[in-house]
């Protein structure tokens, strides 16, 4: 059902499944706060772990031994249109009896093993807002199997309003609503949705083919299970490439050209540490994607001489860097 946000999306998802007070959540330090903040609105606790570094994913080996009696659901974030290894996390969760909801709000029309993310468990959760893949200007989704769960999810999203007796109410819900301008948006968007994913892909492969012979750049890859829709083309700045990541992007705004750095890890933010959060947790893996991580130019409709103008000015700082040492 739609939503007001991406954020609220996670929270309905939450609470539908009666995640809240007592229970525990595994989640990657590194997504955006929006995955975490869900997680704390419903008094649950998070339990972030680190990334590994191909994919910048959660690292799944890891997720194990954080399981507690007191775990209730696990929720992967499928990274910058990547997404997780779910195989792994799936068993795990039959294992000990865990919800699953994936978080891919930036991973429309991605698919694992053939099948597309958001619907492979138990719920699913996509942001529309102005830079997604789908956009409703701003909006969001929970997708469900379980009718039950679903229909809890509506009334809650509507100020748990009950359809027997409007006014009479046995939840505290939400104005989680989505309006029906943006829904109308999203419904055209839809119509859309393979055209869109071509072009970020081909912009992607543009990309890839012009910056893989830069030493020192690190870029987004695809496993072979992987359907990658490339929301944000992501590179890090190796200490081989010449300069490092804030001087490369100084010069880019310089160029004309904006970047933005990567999210920074959940156990990093100070926000959290003052609710007594993540205060000693270390995440080197998730540090050092944060420390190199930028994205480039991602539109779906930047030309081909855009995307060269982009590498070709990447080149040139890198040579200039290398000149100046």
């Amino acid at each position: 059902m739609a939503a007001s946000s991406g954020t609220t999306a996670l929270q309905l998802a939450l609470r539908a499944y009666g995640v809240g007070r007592g229970d525990q959540v595994v989640l990657p330090t590194f997504t955006n706060i929006a995955t975490c903040l869900a997680v704390v609105y419903e008094g649950a606790t998070p339990i972030v772990i680190d990334s590994e570094r191909r994919t910048w994913n959660m690292d799944v080996d890891q997720v194990e031994r954080v399981i507690t009696p007191q775990t209730k659901a696990i929720m992967p974030v499928h990274i910058y249109g990547h997404p997780v290894d779910m195989d792994p996390l799936m068993a795990l969760a039959d294992q000990h009896e865990l919800l699953v909801i994936e978080d891919a709000a930036e991973a429309h029309g991605a698919e694992y093993k053939g099948k597309r993310v958001g619907a492979l468990k138990d719920g699913g959760c996509f942001s529309f807002y102005a830079n997604k893949v789908i956009t409703t200007g701003e909006g969001g989704m929970f997708l469900t199997n379980d009718s039950d769960v679903a229909e809890r999810a509506r009334t809650l999203r509507d100020l748990g309003f009950l359809k027997e007796q409007r006014f009479l109410h046995r939840d505290l819900g939400f104005n989680f609503r989505m309006s029906n301008v943006a829904a109308a948006i999203g419904v055209g968007q839809l119509s859309q949705i393979d055209a869109i994913l071509e072009s970020k892909i081909k912009v992607a492969a543009r990309y890839s083919a012009l910056l893989g012979d830069v030493e020192g750049i690190t870029l987004p890859v695809e496993e072979p299970w992987a359907k990658n829709v490339y929301w944000m083309y992501s590179i890090l700045v190796e200490d081989s490439f010449g300069v490092d990541r804030n001087e490369l992007m100084s010069k880019l705004q310089a160029a004309g050209i904006q970047t933005r750095t990567f999210f920074i890890g959940m156990h990093a933010q100070p926000a959290f540490h003052d609710i007594g959060l993540f205060v000693s947790q270390e995440c080197p893996v998730a540090d050092e994607i944060a420390s190199r991580g930028l994205y480039l130019p991602s539109a779906m409709d930047l030309t081909d001489d855009e995307i060269e103008y982009v590498c070709d000015s990447i080149k040139l700082i890198q040579a200039s860097g290398r000149k100046a040492r």
